[in-house]
């Protein structure tokens, strides 16, 4: 079963892409983040074309979350359900062929010390509670998406320089370390765990993807038994080089059920 992850950018803008990309690797499950666009506005036809079925949370030029899927989509679920959080379109969640899969946009966090910052500190520490109250460790669930987090030195282009920065910051690790201690596993670093293996690069620095100036921030996590399952967790660089692409990229994992 294979299941990826990708940051549009806006999905219309990058739909050129994003129908190319679903032909060429037929990924069982695609989880995609800041769509952009409301639900009925959402490009259906030429994803459903490729014979994917759509599961959509989104709102006008901001956030938004989908799932496409190539097998049926149950049990769909979005936001946090509670009154702590604005409902805003960074969460859906269902269940593909048994395996539950929480797609997020986690918030960027803007700038140290702002409120946007302790906002996504704030939605980090109730996701954890979020998966405290719908999910086992023992059951197969993938938790996977833009996470905003580059967790580790190796996660950035120039840790030194960016440790303490929105994105690498220590009160970032100690809350993404919460959620992983749920019982999860970065499936990418069971077959990688070197340096200079990155899913988005800043449009702001020249050259960056040729220079690979970039961050690890999109991830895929899965609970042990379905850790034990990956075959393969790659990064598609090369999409990232297309014609009008998104600063992210894709992440893909490969499960053997």
């Amino acid at each position: 079963m294979k299941i990826a992850t990708f940051n549009a950018a806006s999905v219309r803008a990058r739909l050129p892409l994003l129908v190319e990309w679903l032909a060429t690797e037929e990924p069982d499950v695609l989880a995609i983040q800041e769509t952009k666009v409301e639900d009925d506005k959402f490009p259906r036809e030429e994803i459903e074309d490729l014979g994917y079925q759509i599961a959509v949370h989104g709102q006008k030029s901001w956030n938004g979350v989908a799932i496409v899927s190539r097998h049926p989509i149950n049990a769909v679920k979005t936001g946090f359900s509670d009154e702590l959080f604005p409902n805003d379109c960074r969460i859906i969640a269902c269940e593909v062929n048994g395996v539950s899969i929480v797609n997020t946009y986690v918030p960027n966090g803007n700038t140290v010390g702002s409120d946007k910052f302790i906002y996504k500190l704030g939605w980090l520490e109730r996701f954890r509670t979020y998966l405290d109250q719908n999910y086992r460790p023992t059951e197969p669930l993938v938790w996977l998406g833009d996470i905003n987090v580059a967790p580790e030195p190796q996660d950035v282009y120039d840790s030194k320089r960016m440790l303490g920065s929105v994105g690498h910051h220590p009160d970032e690790f100690v809350r993404l370390a919460k959620i992983v201690d749920f019982g999860l596993v970065d499936v990418f670093r069971q077959f990688e765990t070197g340096p200079s293996h990155y899913t988005f690069w800043d449009f702001t620095i020249p050259r960056s993807v040729e220079r690979n100036l970039g961050w690890r921030i999109d991830h895929i996590y899965a609970t042990p038994p379905l850790a034990a399952l990956c075959q393969s967790c790659t990064i598609d660089t090369g999409a990232r080089s297309w014609p009008r692409p998104s600063d992210h990229t894709f992440v893909v994992a490969d499960f053997d059920i």
